[in-house]
């Protein structure tokens, strides 16, 4: 059984860091790309971040860019370093996975976690 399971999420000041990991099971990794989703209270899941399965190129949403680093340990564990905190962050944040970082950037990845919280306190 193929699963994505995020951890590290928590309740932080504005201004402070946290940083998420993604541990991935089941099935090999190797040669996907990984993503980061977040879905605030109330709103639409929405894109926050990619990594190409090489790590060649990456992408943010223009609202954490600057903020914001995904990384990659190894195939099967991906992080999500979050700095300068602010309120607005707050929401679940979701791993994703897929063979296409293009498909992660539209929200279609072939395997999502269940998601952490993350609360941004001002």
């Amino acid at each position: 059984q193929v699963q994505l399971v995020e951890s590290g999420g928590g309740l932080v000041q504005a201004g402070g860091s946290l940083r998420l990991s993604c541990a991935a099971s089941g099935r090999t990794f190797s040669g996907y790309a990984m993503g980061w989703f977040r879905q605030p209270p109330g709103k639409e899941r929405e894109f926050v971040a990619a990594r190409s399965w090489n790590g060649g190129s990456t992408y943010y949403a223009d609202s954490v860019k600057g903020r914001f680093t995904i990384s990659r340990a190894n195939d099967q564990m991906t992080f999500l370093q979050m700095d300068n905190l602010k309120p607005e962050d707050t929401a679940v944040y979701l791993c994703a996975a897929d063979r296409f970082v293009s498909d992660l950037q539209i929200g279609r990845p072939d395997y999502w976690g269940q998601g952490t919280q993350v609360t941004v306190s001002s």
